[in-house]
């Protein structure tokens, strides 16, 4: 099927430029808040945020007195990315040269004594850089006070991680210690979105925090070799790796990820799996017994391929050996294909892989960002990268087809919020006088209220793709994506619900006027923008809009998630389309009286050009839908004519 997402990039090569102090245009941005106490870096993976750290660290330890450093990781393997690391050759004042002895991403329990034990004496001596998990961090705590931790920073690297749920341990401790202690604060990610709804930080947390946002489109477009970035969606029936020869392109550099073996797409035999998968492409001929790569004799043209399985955690030995050798790759020709299950995700660098190729659903956006993130570094042997997910297939006679379908929306939710990061930004203003003159770069809308405040700038150069995570997430606007509710029920009805959970604090004109944005921002970049002699049109949602005649009000008429529900439909067949079309038919929006309100010139509209009123039981969702609101608004009407006699 064609790609939902593809997107072009113009190589300027300024996000891989360092300057005299040897940071590159994130790592500059992020220096700049370097005096914040509360400081959050949201960038996408391979922008340099762990060296970021590094030059903010170094900087509060020599210039702004701060005592020591603690750099908590998710994973083990993660903590490579903070060892000595030689800046001063590249024109920056310190190197950064953390004490082996405190390097607690070793082998062993996190949460063991020893480490637990390590981390405390390392608060009462004079060493100043320590590394461990988020594990031990969480460990260590328990066996100190609040403010031991005072003039100390902490950096929370993968801060998605931690959630505002009162259960989720990480997210107590850091709560406490901004409350309890002087502590200093940098939080990184790549992705903060969560896959479960629920927040990384609570609204009043959240706002103590500087913000520093560098998005993947400012990451790719300043890349020098990586031209363009697909997303697409692949379909299969039975077992998934009867079709892997569908979309596995064994000339392309790839990660293949297979199923969790929880998932309705796993057979539950992980290790099958991967002997199934390795039969297709050819035969095995030998395993490298210092590495564990295996050597695989193509089936169709006798070509070698070096494949790294670290799916099979039987042999520990042998497959720290592969991790080993995979951290250490020098070239494009040391490996060819990764086959993973839970690993190669966060932290993973392999510069060289053109294919991410993921099976079965990934219930979090982040992972789902965070694989991408796998394929989407700058290497000279390619210009093309590519994201596909190969899904089940909906089927009518399944009793799993409510699990399918409701994965197959989730997919089209992420794909259209990754459309959204990896679109270029626009700036929207209001249009007040037909004669303004154009501005490069910004669009003009009529009754537009543009950023009328410090508190929706903010949420609009800094929030503004956390904001649509949340929207997309919400399942009332998923149910909403199949174009079974009017778009303006959508976008004057859903969308500000989700924006006041979020921000309970704004005024009606702020919420508003992030409403207007956010709406604005998400049907503009599934559009396209081309001109006509020396005229500006804007097709959205297979509207041709001439740029001069946008108004808030038309945009209001579109749902910006349509085009990838279509583009996804088109790839089932009708069977299937029907089943889609049960499931959310039996998982309805609740009407409100906002939707009525809001439904009801559509309703009139459809008597007048049909002849009759909507049917209930029509085919087409819609319509039914429309005559669904229809009863909802005569049953008020004769409820209020009973209680008024």
């Amino acid at each position: 099927m064609e790609n939902i997402i593809q997107v072009t990039y113009g190589q300027t090569g300024s996000s891989t430029v360092s300057d005299t102090m040897g940071m590159r245009e994130m790592q500059q941005k992020a220096f700049k808040a370097r005096h914040n106490q509360l400081l959050l870096i949201k960038a996408p993976p391979a922008s340099g945020k762990s060296r970021a750290l590094m030059f903010i660290a170094l900087d509060k330890l020599v210039n702004q007195g701060i005592k020591k450093v603690i750099v908590a990781v998710p994973e083990r393997s993660i903590g490579s990315s903070f060892t000595r690391t030689d800046l001063m050759s590249h024109g920056f004042f310190a190197n950064w040269e953390p004490n082996e002895l405190y390097n607690l991403c070793t082998p062993g329990l996190d949460a063991s004594k020893s480490k637990v034990d390590t981390f405390v004496h390392f608060m009462r001596s004079d060493e100043r850089i320590l590394i461990c998990t988020h594990a031990t961090l969480r460990s260590a705590y328990e066996a100190l006070e609040d403010s031991d931790f005072d003039d100390c920073l902490l950096a929370i690297d993968e801060f998605h991680h931690v959630s505002a749920d009162g259960n989720n341990i990480l997210g107590s401790v850091l709560r406490n210690l901004i409350g309890n202690s002087s502590v200093h604060l940098v939080a990184m990610t790549g992705s903060y979105f969560r896959g479960d709804s629920i927040p990384v930080l609570t609204p009043e947390d959240e706002v103590k925090f500087a913000k520093v946002t560098y998005n993947y489109y400012q990451q790719l477009n300043g890349y020098k070799h990586l031209k363009s970035l697909g997303i697409g969606y692949h379909f299969y029936q039975g077992k998934y790796y009867t079709a892997i020869n569908e979309v596995l392109n064994t000339d392309k550099k790839t990660i293949l990820h297979i199923p969790n073996v929880n998932s309705g797409e796993s057979t539950k035999d992980k290790y099958e799996e991967v002997d199934r998968i390795l039969d297709m492409i050819g035969d095995i001929e030998a395993v490298n017994p210092d590495t564990g790569i295996i050597s695989v004799r193509r089936s169709n043209d006798g070509k070698l391929l070096k494949v790294a399985d670290l799916v099979d955690d039987d042999d520990k030995i042998r497959r720290d050996k592969t991790l080993d050798f995979l951290r250490n790759i020098q070239s494009e020709d040391d490996i060819d294909l990764i086959i993973a299950l839970g690993m190669a995700k966060e932290g993973f660098d392999w510069p060289y892989c053109e294919h991410a190729l993921t099976v079965g659903y990934r219930g979090s956006l982040t992972e789902i960002v965070q694989i991408i993130g796998r394929a989407t570094r700058d290497s000279a042997n390619k210009s093309h990268a590519q994201f596909t997910n190969l899904l089940a297939m909906p089927d009518a006679k399944n009793d799993d087809v409510v699990i399918a379908v409701n994965n197959m929306l989730k997919a089209i939710t992420a794909s259209l919020l990754m459309e959204q990061v990896l679109a270029p930004n626009f700036n929207f203003k209001p249009k007040r006088d037909e004669n303004e003159l154009e501005e490069p770069g910004t669009i003009k809308i009529k009754g537009f209220k543009g950023i009328i405040s410090k508190r929706v700038k903010d949420i609009v150069e800094e929030d503004i793709n956390d904001l649509k995570a949340a929207i997309l997430q919400d399942k009332d606007v998923t149910k909403a994506l199949s174009s079974t509710i009017d778009a303006e029920v959508i976008n004057k009805v859903l969308i500000p619900k989700v924006i006041k959970m979020r921000y309970p604090d704004l005024a009606e004109d702020e919420l508003e006027a992030v409403r207007q944005y956010v709406v604005t921002d998400s049907a503009v970049k599934t559009g396209s923008i081309s001109e006509v002699g020396d005229q500006k049109f804007i097709t959205m949602a297979n509207q041709f809009i001439n740029i001069e005649d946008i108004s808030i009000d038309l945009i209001d008429t579109i749902n910006p998630f349509q085009r990838a529900f279509e583009i996804m439909s088109k790839s089932v067949t009708v069977p299937v389309l029907k089943a889609i079309q049960d499931v959310l038919l039996a998982s309805k929006i609740k009407i409100t009286e906002e939707e009525a309100l809001l439904t009801w010139p559509s309703i009139l509209a459809f008597v007048k050009e049909q002849g009759r009123e909507p049917d209930v039981h029509s085919a087409d969702l819609k319509e039914q839908r429309y005559a669904e609101v229809l009863l909802y608004i005569r049953d008020k009407k004769r409820k209020s004519v009973n209680q008024n006699g």
